[in-house]
Order: C-alpha cells, then structure tokens, then sequence
C-alpha cells in the first residue's frame, strides 16, 4: 500500500533536531525484530504506555519486561500506513495508522491499529505512547 505522510510546521532546524517520522518508524521496525534494547532506548526513563481496558506500562524497564514477555503478539509485522507529525503547540505528536498482520496464542490474526508517540521536550525520545485497535486485547 502506498505510504502517505503528512507533517505540519514544526518550526524546527532539520539539520539539528531528530527526525520524529523516522524514529517512530524505526520503532515498528525494531519490534518487529524483536531488538528490545535497541527499542527501549528509543523511549524516555519514565516513558508511559497506555492501552485501552489495559493498566498503563510504566519506565523502560517495566516496557522491557511487557515487550520480552507480557506481549501477547508474536511472530508479526507492522505495515505502517500514514504518518503525522503535530507540533503545532509546540509538543511534538507522531500520530500512525498501520495494520499488524501474525499471531496472538494460537490464533493468526490482522488488524488496524492508531497510535500516538509523545516526544519528550528536546524532540530525541518518545515519553508517553497511546494504542487503540479494532481487538480487545494486543
């Protein structure tokens, strides 16, 4: 499917800020590949992760331990579909649309997902993470 960005003014050097796009994107990837440390690092020490009827994944550590062992996804791939960049408050917003296609338990499965990635104030780090999907559970 054909990828489609959008970003609005950040107002931002792009010679000496990090790309958001591009970090948000390497995280699909690095879940993907299951490189956790790597994926980690793209997060702030006190990095939330929230989930709808799910209780929010709090620090690095505790999103370690979600993504090495409390994740029920596996064997899966994130197809990212459009991305937004928003910083038109100042706050920077990574805003992406995608569907993941493999497994949960035994079961094969697909399905669309939204989320948003807060960057933290220096623009080099994701602080706070927002999933919604078309399943009960992920």
């Amino acid at each position: 499917m054909a990828d489609d960005t959008t970003e609005l003014d950040t107002g931002a050097d792009p010679d000496s800020d990090p790309d958001p796009e591009t970090m948000v994107r390497e995280y699909y990837e690095l879940v993907d590949a299951e490189e956790y440390d790597d994926l980690v690092a793209l997060f702030t020490p006190d990095v939330r992760y929230e989930r709808p009827g799910q209780g929010a994944i709090e620090g690095r550590e505790a999103l370690r331990r979600f993504y090495e062992t409390g994740r029920p996804l596996e064997e899966g791939s994130h197809e990212v579909h459009d991305v937004v960049v928003d910083s038109s408050g100042g706050d920077v917003t990574v805003a992406v649309r995608g569907t993941f296609s493999g497994r949960q338990g035994e079961e094969t499965v697909e399905f669309g997902f939204a989320d948003f990635h807060a960057l933290n104030a220096e623009r080099d780090a994701i602080a706070r993470r927002y999933t919604f999907t078309d399943r009960d559970e992920v």
